[in-house]
């Protein structure tokens, strides 16, 4: 049952460089998703200092929402750009003769 040849596939040992660089390709949105992400904790970082009155929990919550929102907005866009290129932008089909 362990041998690996009836599984259907091969199991290859990935370095976290290697399995960013395939995620990228296989979903670019992702890596958008998490600029966003990281875009928004610096910002967050650098407005920590000049929040006022705020309470530091308000401000993490809302620096939260505002990450998160990045976040599902990329990945938003990419579902509609796939949803796109398989469903309205097919390319034709060539028949065999």
């Amino acid at each position: 049952m362990g041998d690996q040849s009836r599984a259907g596939f091969e199991y290859q040992e990935e370095s976290q460089s290697e399995k960013l660089a395939r995620k990228s390709k296989e979903s670019p949105f992702m890596i958008i998703g998490l600029a966003g992400l990281a875009t928004a904790c610096g910002l967050g970082a650098y407005q920590y200092k000049r929040r006022g009155g705020m309470s530091t929990s308000v401000f993490l919550m809302q620096l939260r929402v505002a990450a998160q929102g990045s976040v599902v907005a990329a990945l938003t866009a990419g579902i509609a750009y796939s949803l796109y290129n398989n469903y309205v932008n097919k390319p034709a089909k060539v028949e065999k003769n």
